[in-house]
C-alpha cells in the first residue's frame, strides 16, 4: 500500500488520543517497509522505466563496456564502477539489487527507450530513511545515449514517482563538483543547490579528494 495510506490505516487503529508527532513516531518504530506496494515501473514521454530485474545483466554488460571510460571518470567510488565487468558480474548485480527492491532497501531501476526497447541507463533511489521520508536520486546514461536530454526527462519523472507513491518530503542529489553535466540536470529538474561539501570523497583512480554538490527538492 502508499506509504500515506499506511499511515491513515495506523491511526485509525490506534485508540488512544495521541498526538500526531507521537503517532507518527510510534508508527516509524512499527512499521515494515516490506509492506509498502510500491509500483515496479513507470514512463516519461520517451522512456519506459522498470525496476532492475533477473534477466538484465547482458543488457547491463553491453551498456557498462560501452561507457566504462565515462563511468570512471565520474563515478569510480562505485562499488560496482569498480568491480571488473563481466556478463556474470552484471546479472549478480542486476539480481541483488532486485533483492533489495524487494527488501525496500534500494530502489534501482533501468531505462529503456520506448521507440526501440534499447537499455538507456539507470536511475535509482537510494540512501533511503522511511522515517522522513528521504530519498537520494542517482542516475547514469550510456555513452552512445548521450545529449539527447533522457536523464533529465527520467529525473522528472522519478520525481513525480517518489513524491505521488511514496510521499517523499526530502529528495537529493548529489554529484561530482567536476561533473558539470551532472549537476546541471538537477538545476534543470528544479532542485536546490544546498551547499558544496569540500573534500568529500576520494577519487579512487586519481586518489584525489574532490568536493560534492548536495542539490535537494523539499515537498511540504
Amino acid at each position: 500500500m502508499p506509504l500515506n495510506i499506511a499511515y491513515e490505516k495506523f491511526c485509525l487503529n490506534v485508540k488512544i488520543s495521541y498526538s500526531v508527532t507521537f503517532k507518527i513516531a510510534l508508527f516509524i518504530m512499527t512499521f515494515n517497509p516490506v509492506l509498502l506496494d510500491i509500483p515496479e515501473s513507470f514512463d516519461s514521454e520517451r522512456l519506459f522505466i522498470r525496476a532492475a530485474r533477473p534477466g538484465d545483466g547482458a543488457a547491463h554488460f553491453a551498456a557498462l563496456q560501452e561507457s566504462h571510460d565515462d563511468l570512471r571518470a565520474h563515478l569510480a567510488d562505485l562499488p560496482w564502477v569498480k568491480a571488473e565487468a563481466s556478463l556474470a558480474n552484471s546479472e549478480i548485480f542486476c539480481r541483488e539489487n532486485w533483492c533489495r527492491f524487494i527488501r525496500r532497501e534500494d530502489l534501482r531501476f533501468f531505462m529503456f527507450s520506448k521507440s526501440d526497447a534499447s537499455f538507456i541507463g539507470s536511475i535509482g533511489l537510494h540512501r533511503i530513511d522511511w522515517a522522513v521520508p528521504k530519498f537520494e536520486i542517482g542516475y547514469w546514461c550510456r555513452v552512445s545515449a548521450q545529449g539527447n536530454g533522457y536523464v533529465g526527462e527520467a529525473v522528472h519523472a522519478i520525481t513525480n514517482f517518489v513524491i505521488q507513491h511514496l510521499a517523499a518530503r526530502r529528495i537529493e542529489i548529489r554529484a561530482d563538483d567536476l561533473n558539470v553535466s551532472s549537476w546541471k540536470v538537477a538545476e534543470k529538474a528544479g532542485f536546490k543547490l544546498e551547499g558544496i561539501l569540500r573534500s568529500a570523497a576520494r577519487d579512487s583512480v586519481s586518489n584525489q579528494l574532490k568536493d560534492m554538490r548536495i542539490y535537494a527538492k523539499v515537498v511540504d
